[in-house]
């Protein structure tokens, strides 16, 4: 049956804001894929980031593009040779996985040689702030067991500590989206460390961490920023311990599969993560999540309301999603 591909806008209100060191949003602006035929229809979402260079509307533009060759029977093997990583070969590669995992009756775990995916604990991010919103923050998650702190650059060991008085129990990721320098990194790091920080991610910016290699790393530092897909572990060699995987940054499900492969077998440390999107965005996510030694899939926690149907969550416990949903 003759296959086409549409592509669709769709906004989700967040609750609140959410604030990183390169800004602040209200909502979610998420561009999904649909491949289907007159029997079956399989979708995946990607959140296009200005920080790579995208925008919802040259990611939308980049898929339909596509819907010829899906329409003359392209499938996801194919899929590297034709789109670059990003967001918009993620929606369209995880829709096909979904298109095809729906077709045969197959699970999408099954269709990657994987065992069945079973429910993980998710960080939950609190927003950049002042020192006192962020402990506030800190204190109504203090029941959730892992949080992930966003951090923006001066006044950032406060912001640490005021973090762990509020949610004095919690492990604690922090996350600096580049924001860090060199000047401060070694101020920053004694504050993590005093907090009892577990993983540092991103604190220099992509393509100035050399200095990472030369420190000692008495905390496990995690790449986001520096890397997307396989093509940029070279470069990571002794001055990262673990890698965000991210489906948007990788360029979909099956890339990102390679990536978690040839990552641990160099040693990194796995962390799926995510864009702030919906569960159709976090649904793909959760078959390397299983194997994952830190997960960050709470974009839907994050919303003011979610798409239905739903990934599952129990406080911070994620279970696997339901084939309505996807895969």
């Amino acid at each position: 049956m003759p296959r086409r591909l549409s592509v669709t806008v769709e906004r989700f209100p967040i609750a609140g804001a959410f604030t990183i060191s390169r800004g602040s949003r209200t909502e979610a602006v998420v561009v999904v894929a649909t491949v289907e035929d007159s029997a079956v229809r399989g979708q995946g979402e990607c959140v296009p980031y200005a920080r790579y260079g995208e925008s919802v509307e040259s990611v939308a533009a980049a898929l339909e593009e596509q819907a010829g060759w899906i329409a003359d029977g392209g499938g996801r093997f194919d899929l590297a040779g034709r789109m670059k990583p990003g967001a918009a070969r993620n929606a369209l590669d995880c829709a096909l996985w979904d298109f095809e995992a729906k077709s045969s009756g197959t699970p999408a775990y099954a269709l990657a040689g994987l065992a069945a995916p079973g429910p993980v604990t998710t960080a939950y991010t609190l927003s950049l702030g002042d020192p006192e919103a962020m402990e506030e923050a800190a204190r109504n998650a203090a029941h959730r067991p892992l949080l992930k702190v966003k951090l923006g650059g001066e006044g950032d060991p406060e912001r640490i500590a005021a973090v762990r008085r509020g949610a004095p129990d919690s492990r604690l990721i922090v996350d600096a989206n580049e924001a860090w320098r060199p000047e401060t990194l070694q101020d920053n790091l004694a504050a993590c460390l005093a907090a009892g920080v577990g993983l540092i991610e991103q604190p220099l910016p992509a393509g100035e961490d050399a200095l990472l290699a030369e420190i000692d790393r008495t905390i496990p530092i995690c790449a986001d920023e520096s890397l997307h897909d396989r093509a940029g572990l070279d470069a990571l060699a002794k001055r990262y311990d673990a890698i965000n995987i991210k489906l948007d940054k990788a360029g979909g499900l099956t890339e990102a599969l390679k990536l978690a492969h040839e990552a641990r077998a160099r040693g990194f440390e796995i962390m799926v993560g995510c864009m702030v999107g919906s569960s159709l965005a976090m649904a793909p996510a959760m078959l390397i999540a299983h194997h994952a030694a830190y997960v960050d899939l709470d974009g839907p926690l994050l919303l003011a309301r979610d798409r239905e149907p739903a990934l599952r969550y129990e406080g911070s416990t994620v279970f696997p999603p339901p084939p309505e949903l996807w895969g």
